[in-house]
């Protein structure tokens, strides 16, 4: 293991941890009102989760922009435009945060539309939806700050706020809904205070840690018309390549909910492997975000080149390691999941499929990361959208012969593709150039 390695687990290994504990959040909520004697509960934090998970989603372009830019920033030890980044990031995180909150109610309906729950979780989601809103200015602001913080090297300030998070969160949680006699109202207070502390705790340790910077003076006043066109459009190709992965996504369940609750519940389980793969492989694209785009800013290819070299080495170590894991413990592991007889007997026909999933996926994965530091934000846009057309592509083609088999088949080759795609455009157009 030579240095280079070293200084990418440094990243990596925070980051692995804190992707693991952000699903925390989710399930402590559902744990909580899973005592509340009514499924509706359940359901409603179910939706009101996926509804926020989906919102943030779109906008996570504040992180992954904010991230490659800081880092090439950083590469050429330029301080004021660190400092003038951060600024940028969080200013737009705001805007878009207030419009979030002003347009609430269309927004809150339009999504509920989409996911028809029934008339008693409905009322519920709302409820849930109301109050949760309100941490949106926290939830993006830590966008902004967490792109910058990994921009700079350091995951370790997001791995100790995720875990304050998830800490703030069940006592909060716990106290309103067990000690104030509150439903989901209690929960989704709990929820608020919880982000809301994980970004006073941030700027907190923004102080701690980076106050000398203030020194520079930053302005937003100083920023020319070049640097927002270039600020926006980075994060307008995030945002696309954003909705080809979210179109991508959502169809795949619609797809599998339309074949019945059994391949719905399969699917869904299986999709949590996926997950779980995702959760390690983001912890090195990260590193490929903060190594990549300082290199790259400094001009030090030979280095750049070598971070490119050992994140697929390791991106191979992954592939072995998960493609034993799921072949051995991928069965007992849904069997955990779930105890229902037809879904676990449905599951042993499709399960090979997780099987494909880290060497499919990989390159994907390792190529994003590389991508966002170098900002090469519009080869991971045409990457995403020829991948996704081979996706729906592959379902009006396939699912008609396999059914269920062939969901499967195009969602593993639209994450072959977009790897595919990411590593010719790398090496015809960006391992060359600067």
């Amino acid at each position: 293991m030579n240095q280079r390695d070293l200084q990418i687990l440094r990243i990596a290994i925070p980051a692995i941890v804190t992707n693991i504990t952000v699903p925390l959040l989710g399930l402590v909520d559902t744990a909580i009102v899973g005592h509340m004697g009514d499924a509706a509960y359940i359901g409603a934090i179910a939706v009101g989760s996926m509804i926020f998970s989906l919102v943030y989603w779109v906008f996570a372009f504040l992180r992954m922009g904010t991230s490659g830019m800081t880092a090439q920033a950083r590469g050429r030890r330029d301080m004021e435009e660190i400092m003038r980044m951060l600024m940028r990031s969080l200013a737009v995180s705001l805007i878009i945060a207030l419009i979030v909150i002003v347009l609430q109610y269309p927004l809150r309906e339009m999504m509920l539309w989409l996911m028809s729950p029934t008339e008693d979780v409905r009322s519920l989601a709302v409820t849930y939806f109301n109050i949760v809103v309100w941490g949106a200015p926290a939830v993006l602001g830590l966008y902004s700050l967490s792109g910058w913080f990994i921009g700079m090297q350091n995951s370790r300030i997001m791995l100790a706020i995720s875990m304050l998070q998830n800490v703030v969160n069940i006592i909060v949680s716990l106290l309103f809904v067990y000690g104030l006699g509150m439903k989901v109202e209690g929960v989704a207070l709990g929820t608020v205070i919880a982000q809301y502390i994980g970004l006073l705790v941030a700027i907190a340790m923004w102080f701690h840690y980076y106050r000398r910077m203030l020194r520079w003076k930053a302005s937003l006043l100083k920023d020319t018309m070049n640097d927002w066109l270039s600020f926006f459009r980075v994060n307008r190709d995030i945002f696309l390549r954003t909705l080809f992965l979210v179109a991508v996504n959502l169809y795949f369940t619609s797809a599998g909910a339309r074949q019945g609750a059994v391949i719905l519940a399969v699917n869904t389980l299986l999709i949590q492997l996926y997950l779980f793969l995702s959760y390690f492989t983001d912890g090195f694209a990260y590193a490929g975000e903060a190594l990549g785009g300082k290199f790259w800013g400094a001009d030090n290819m030979p280095a750049f080149h070598e971070v490119v070299k050992r994140l697929f080495v390791w991106g191979g170590v992954l592939v072995l390691l998960f493609t034993v894991v799921y072949v051995v413990g991928g069965m007992p592991f849904l069997c955990l999941l779930t105890d229902e007889t037809q879904v676990v007997e449905a599951s042993r026909g499709y399960v090979w499929w997780a099987y494909l999933m880290p060497l499919a996926g990989i390159a994907a994965f390792v190529w994003d990361g590389i991508f966002i530091g170098i900002t090469a934000t519009r080869g991971m846009l045409v990457s995403s959208c020829i991948a996704a057309g081979v996706f729906f592509m592959g379902v009006m083609g396939l699912m008609g012969i396999m059914g269920n088999h062939g969901l499967w088949l195009s969602m593993i080759l639209y994450l072959a593709t977009r790897g595919l795609i990411q590593t010719i455009l790398y090496f015809r157009t960006y391992s060359m150039k600067h």
